[in-house]
């Protein structure tokens, strides 16, 4: 397993919108492995490939240890994931990313979804999801779109966190 390089906003590859896994294949495991260690080392609760710079349709997730650090690990990989429904009812939650550093805002989005996806072993599933599950699912496949949780914010609060994230930058290089 390697540690995967993290891109961050404004970063246009961020932008790029991800194309479907043509074969769930040894690549693409050995992708999904490299992509949960990178997680679990950031630490986040999510990760989509883009954000490692590879434009393909796929995700990992684990949202265990964000207040239930009792519990295992229940990491969750999603290839060519899609929201097939979502509820009628819509809650707000304070979202991060690992892409926009440091930076957090609340964001509404439907309380429930369900998708399909494949696995990694190129099986259908079905996944219904809830609260922090359900919220994460959505926050990653946006960025599968080229869609940042920023995009979500008014254009004043979108624009004060990239500046900021554009000083960090030039500071850091």
């Amino acid at each position: 397993m390697a540690l995967l390089p993290i891109y961050t906003a404004p970063d246009p590859l961020l932008k790029t919108i991800s194309k479907p896994v043509a074969t769930v294949d040894a690549e693409i495991r050995k992708l999904v492995e490299d992509m949960f260690e990178t997680m679990y080392a950031a630490p986040g609760i999510g990760l989509a490939a883009i954000q490692v710079g590879v434009p393909k349709r796929l995700l990992v997730m684990d949202v265990v240890g964000k207040g239930r650090e009792d519990e295992a690990p229940q990491p969750l990989a999603l290839i060519n994931p899609e929201i097939t429904w979502v509820s009628d009812h819509d809650v707000t939650y304070e979202e991060g990313c690992l892409s926009v550093p440091e930076h957090y805002a609340d964001v509404v989005r439907p309380a429930e979804v369900e998708v399909s996806y494949l696995d990694v072993d190129g099986n259908m599933q079905t996944l219904r999801a809830d609260g922090l599950l359900a919220t994460c699912v959505q926050h990653e496949m946006d960025h599968l779109d080229g869609i940042l949780f920023l995009d979500h914010l008014s254009a004043l609060k979108r624009n004060m966190i990239l500046r900021k994230l554009l000083k960090q930058k030039k500071l850091a290089s």
